[in-house]
């Protein structure tokens, strides 16, 4: 058994050719919800749904979220209407005495559906309503994901990171803002000057992903920002880390980035946008998988391969230099 932790789109990436590897019925994801956000009444999560996509093959892997070949009409019509009533479009908060109102899975996050901005398929949007409406029926987030992996069909087991409240902030010199309106709505703009996961204090790991973060763990090219770093906020996550073997695979080659914002969001919180800077965040790390061109100096063991992950086939090579990197602290 092994478990992944998974957010953006590092971790599916190499998941999509792993499964020869890491058998998907012997392996678990834990998923970052801190991206989540409540959008029109709707929640929305993107890491576990990449992950519920791509495993049940309905992920569109030109972009690596949504589904493939998905309708938008609700979506266009929305911003018909906007467009037509005069209504302003962007990120548009709820007032902040509704942010912490209704269901607190979604506290800190909850945006109008007015003129939506995040773009949402018909298909992808029956997940949101069936995800929430279960909510609303008294389920948990977990069991809401379990209810939705069956009808995907998933072999893998998924898992969100907790079923409380842990919203990603980030912090400029605009003010704060959720994530999904500083890297959607904002195109990564403006400066970070800080990170919060917000609600982390009162957040714990629910036993299912404390059972499975005693098996091996696999930390993918994520941002380790704001895809791990929300996951590791949680009680109780650190502490299992540290007690199981754990090999993460660096996002960047030294100091250059493969995608995303993770530079912006490592230095913005102070540590260097490099393959040391992800190491310093991952001190319970036993082992990782470098690049063959990064010869970054780490003080763990390092396995290294071409970590290119633009096709399955390069999935599986990565996957085999995990599994080496495993071996050799198991």
């Amino acid at each position: 058994m092994v478990t992944f932790l998974a957010g953006g789109t590092g971790t599916p990436k190499l998941l999509a050719g792993a499964d020869d590897v890491f058998a998907p019925a012997e392996s678990t994801v834990v998923a970052n919800t801190g991206d989540d956000v409540e959008l029109g009444g709707h929640l929305v999560c993107p890491d576990l749904d990449t992950v519920l996509f791509l495993d049940g093959g309905a992920l569109d892997s030109e972009t690596w979220w949504g589904i493939a070949d998905d309708t938008a009409e609700t979506h266009d019509e929305l911003h018909r209407l906007a467009d037509a009533a005069g209504l302003d479009g962007g990120p548009r908060y709820l007032p902040a005495d509704r942010q912490t109102a209704g269901r607190d899975i979604a506290r800190w996050r909850r945006f109008s559906g007015v003129a939506e901005f995040m773009h949402i398929g018909d298909r992808d949007r029956a997940v949101h309503v069936t995800r929430t409406s279960l909510l609303d029926e008294g389920h948990t987030l977990t069991e809401a994901t379990r209810t939705l992996a069956d009808a995907f069909g998933l072999d893998r087991t998924l898992l969100p990171m907790s079923d409380d409240p842990v919203a990603t902030i980030v912090h400029t010199p605009d003010g704060p803002m959720h994530f999904q309106e500083w890297w959607v709505g904002r195109d990564g703009e403006p400066a970070v000057e800080d990170v919060e996961f917000r609600g982390s204090e009162r957040a714990s790991a629910t036993d299912a992903v404390l059972t499975a973060l005693a098996e091996p763990v696999v930390i993918g090219p994520s941002n380790p920002v704001t895809s791990i770093g929300p996951m590791l906020a949680v009680d109780g996550v650190r502490a299992a880390l540290a007690e199981t073997p754990v090999v993460a695979v660096s996002p960047f080659v030294e100091d250059r980035v493969f995608s995303g914002p993770a530079a912006d969001l490592l230095a913005g919180v102070g540590r260097e946008p490099s393959t040391a800077g992800v190491a310093e965040c991952y001190p319970f790390a036993d082992a990782f998988v470098l690049d063959d061109e990064d010869g970054t100096d780490l003080d763990r063991p390092v396995v290294r391969t071409d970590t290119t992950l633009d096709t399955d086939a390069d999935a599986a090579r990565v996957a085999r230099a995990v599994a080496d990197a495993l071996a050799g602290v198991a």
